[in-house]
């Protein structure tokens, strides 16, 4: 369970091997995390998060390998997650996505499958039993990466934008379904972050950060409890405004943007 502060002490993290992930991670372990369990495709790069996680603070680590492509694994996942914990879960984050190239996939079939299916049918089936053993235990928190990406779709990356907006509408759902079960889901909602995920993306775009970045808004927002976590922070009043400009207008704005 949380310590005396509020802190999460046991964490099992989906997509434990991406970078953002990671540098979460070394925050909760940072600030008295002390069981991790990473998930993820790449045992090679879950290794060497665990050892992160150590270095910064962690007394135990272990890995879970999955495939996000098949969502048949979903439930194993979280099921061999919580085992090696042992003890409750205090928090589950839940940081699965493909940003992939919206150009070269979006006739593609098969590459439109594996989207749908890394950002949204997988975390959506893992998150179903995540709920269930959370609920049942009457105590966690469960944390989801999502983008800002998802609060309005747009023409330049529709499939990743759409795909996130669909995990986070069911998210907000689900947030509403644990109302007086003790579990509680919070939303992440970053802008570009500098990562491996995004190397190829335009530098110039505004309020672009970094993994450290995101991760510092996401320990401040674990602390105040706000269902959404924007990084930054002023991405909550930019898309305030985003959200509703007229169509033909939005369309310039995001032209100009990924220029």
């Amino acid at each position: 369970m949380d310590n005396a502060f509020g802190q999460p002490q046991n964490v099992v993290v989906l997509g434990g091997s991406s970078d953002i992930a990671r540098a979460i991670t070394k925050k909760l372990c940072a600030a008295r995390a002390h069981t991790v369990v990473l998930a993820g495709r790449n045992q090679e790069l879950l290794d060497v998060a665990a050892a992160e996680a150590q270095e910064y603070g962690a007394t135990k680590t272990d890995t879970v390998v999955f495939d996000a492509n098949d969502a048949s694994n979903a439930k194993r996942a979280v099921s061999e997650g919580f085992e090696k914990v042992g003890d409750p879960v205090d928090l589950v984050v839940v940081a699965i996505g493909l940003l992939g190239d919206q150009l070269a996939m979006e006739d593609d079939a098969d590459a439109v499958t594996s989207m749908v299916m890394v950002n949204f049918a997988w975390p959506v089936v893992a998150l179903a039993e995540v709920r269930r053993r959370l609920v049942a235990q009457g105590s966690g928190r469960i944390l989801v990466i999502s983008s800002v990406a998802s609060v309005r779709v747009r023409r330049s990356m529709y499939l990743y934008s759409g795909t996130k907006a669909g995990l986070d509408r069911l998210c907000d759902g689900l947030a509403d379904s644990l109302e007086g079960t003790g579990v509680s889901l919070q939303l992440l909602r970053p802008g570009v972050v500098r990562s491996r995920m995004t190397q190829h993306q335009n530098e110039k775009v505004p309020f672009t950060t970094g993994v450290n970045e995101v991760a510092e808004n996401v320990m401040r927002g674990l602390a105040s409890g706000d269902r959404v976590i924007w990084s930054p922070p002023a991405l909550r009043y930019v898309f305030a405004v985003l959200r509703h400009l007229p169509r033909p207008l939005w369309r310039k704005v995001m032209d100009n943007e990924n220029r």
